[in-house]
């Protein structure tokens, strides 16, 4: 388990409601940003303490990984400034009973903060500017926990909510779609394949099947086990084009869907199957991969490289986008 400090005075109200956190993937001159990399290092069951208003009024506990989705809706014009393609972690919120100062505490916990990339100043217990999410000590959250009356909760099953992740998704989806209905710059016939397009049916299950007929990573070609999955997920796809065109696509039986949409699963340059170091051993050889001899960054031992069939070189912008952006790496 990991502890984690986020800074959202703008967000805090729409992120505590929604439970979740959201970051731009890069600061607005497209530099990189390690408040915004954390993201995707928190796991299932790391706690979050939320500072906002110069307080800590909530803490949360991680429920999913993040994943990639667009500026939620609900922040309006808040971080208009802010990339429209960001990093979404679910997290299950709970009121503190005594909202904290991190001033009043600065004393004891200033020391304890780390020297670089602390979320608060160590010497006045202010918010760090473009702080947003930070890693913290076990100390430190235990003292700001203490001093805030956090209440006993049981968080012996880490991320036991993982459903949470799940419901975030459909209801961005729902959003997206939504959208699409009242977009009257589509015609109806290709708003309907684009809506279609989200469950994998239609014209976009078509599109995939005359070009990868076959499940690349279990080589299952009975087509009714097999779904249309989108390489770039279709929330975050910009275009009709990319929510239907059969590059975007891969025919996988449920359980590769599963892990391909979740990131435990990705594909190399080469063809190669990238296992995520994310899941766990056990699990692998539930699912007849244990197989798969991984190296400590969780990519294939070269040695015993699992190869995927019948992959297009064509789809490469694609699987290079899911490697970057839903690939579980590290």
């Amino acid at each position: 388990m990991r502890f984690w400090w986020v800074n959202h005075n703008q967000t805090a109200r729409q992120e505590v409601d929604g439970g979740f956190l959201w970051s731009p993937k890069r600061e607005s001159g497209g530099a990189r940003s390690r408040f915004y990399d954390n993201m995707r290092e928190a796991a299932p069951g790391d706690l979050v303490i939320s500072y906002s208003r110069q307080a800590v009024r909530f803490v949360g506990q991680v429920t999913d990984y993040a994943f990639t989705a667009l500026k939620p809706a609900e922040f309006e014009n808040v971080g208009s400034y802010w990339e429209a393609e960001g990093w979404l972690l679910p997290v299950s919120w709970i009121p503190v009973e005594a909202p904290v100062s991190p001033k009043t505490l600065i004393s004891t916990l200033g020391p304890m903060l780390p020297e670089k990339y602390s979320p608060i100043h160590r010497e006045t217990g202010a918010g760090n500017q473009k702080a947003y999410l930070a890693e913290v000590s076990p100390a430190v959250f235990q003292i700001v926990a203490r001093a805030a009356e956090f209440p006993d909760v049981d968080f012996s099953r880490p991320g036991a909510n993982s459903r949470q992740g799940d419901l975030i998704r459909e209801l961005i989806e729902d959003q997206v779609e939504s959208m699409l209905k009242s977009d009257i710059t589509l015609d109806a016939t290709v708003r309907k394949s684009v809506i279609d397009a989200r469950r994998g049916q239609g014209q976009f299950r078509s599109n995939v099947l005359k070009l990868c007929a076959v499940c690349p990573l279990t080589g299952v070609t009975n087509p009714t086990l097999l779904i249309a999955s989108h390489i770039k997920p279709w929330r975050v796809c910009t275009t009709p084009q990319e929510r239907l065109d059969g590059l975007n696509g891969l025919m996988l039986t449920p359980d590769a869907d599963l892990l391909f949409d979740r990131g435990f699963i990705g594909f190399g340059e080469a063809g190669e199957v990238m296992v995520s170091a994310r899941i766990d051993r056990e699990d692998l050889n539930r699912l007849g991969l244990g197989h798969v001899s991984l190296s400590p960054s969780g990519l294939q031992d070269a040695s015993v490289a699992w190869q995927a069939q019948n992959l297009n070189a064509a789809r490469e912008a694609y699987l290079a986008y899911h490697r970057e952006n839903v690939f579980l790496a590290g």
